[in-house]
């Protein structure tokens, strides 16, 4: 099995050095950078990155600037990590493509398991031909694309493995916990709010769709277009 490469970006030395020296303990190949530019840099010219660890608060470009700008031309996973904590920096992560999001301080084994999880699912993708149709909503899982009334919808990719899950289990009430080992990873050592977090989310983006997505009061979601 090819080595995972993972670009590790941080500006405090030491933090950099705990990082990847429990990714190397794990069998992982690390890249380090020091500042959002040079992470651009070295994302330009490294090939086959597998994932990147990215601090939000950086010299040069801060780590939003930078998962925005990888965006715009990779899907490559990211973990963001920030020492602020607060729901505003993980939702405006989670909105610009981050794939999670860690707040400092942190158990490096959490760090780890996050880490294995989703490099797992980006890895274990399942190609589907199948084109679903729900009232003008369509989830295209060959184009890995969806649309509402002909008009493209941009999903990070998260939000759209929770869309795809929901839809996949149309008209069944699926706990936050159910959504969040099957979406995150069963070794996900997240609080559950994320599900929550990541929904308002999903809906805002369906828009006039938005209310397939049915909060199952105590419990958690359902996909289920209204007859």
């Amino acid at each position: 099995m090819k080595e995972k490469k993972i670009l590790v970006v941080d500006d405090e030395q030491l933090i950099r050095k705990l990082v990847t020296d429990f990714l190397k303990r794990q069998g992982y190949r690390t890249i380090e950078a020091e500042d959002g530019r040079q992470a651009l840099d070295i994302f330009s010219l490294e090939e086959n990155i597998d994932l990147i660890i990215l601090d939000v608060m950086l010299p040069e470009y801060d780590g939003f600037t930078v998962c925005r700008e990888i965006r715009k031309k990779s899907k490559v996973p990211i973990i963001m990590l920030t020492a602020r904590g607060e729901e505003f920096d993980e939702v405006f992560g989670l909105d610009i493509g981050a794939d999670e999001y860690i707040s400092k301080p942190f158990s490096p084994n959490v760090l780890i398991a996050r880490v294995n999880a989703v490099l797992r699912r980006a890895t274990s993708t399942v190609i589907d031909s199948r084109l679903k149709e729900f009232q003008g909503l369509k989830i295209d899982k060959n184009a890995h694309q969806v649309t509402i009334e002909g008009n493209i919808v941009d999903l990070s990719p998260k939000e759209y493995e929770l869309l795809t899950y929901l839809s996949e289990n149309y008209g069944k009430a699926l706990s936050r916990e159910q959504i969040l080992d099957k979406v995150w990873g069963y070794d996900y050592y997240g609080d559950l709010r994320t599900v929550d977090t990541h929904i308002n989310r999903l809906r805002i983006k369906l828009d006039t769709k938005s209310d397939y997505v049915h909060t199952v009061r105590g419990y958690g979601y359902r996909f289920e277009v209204d007859k």
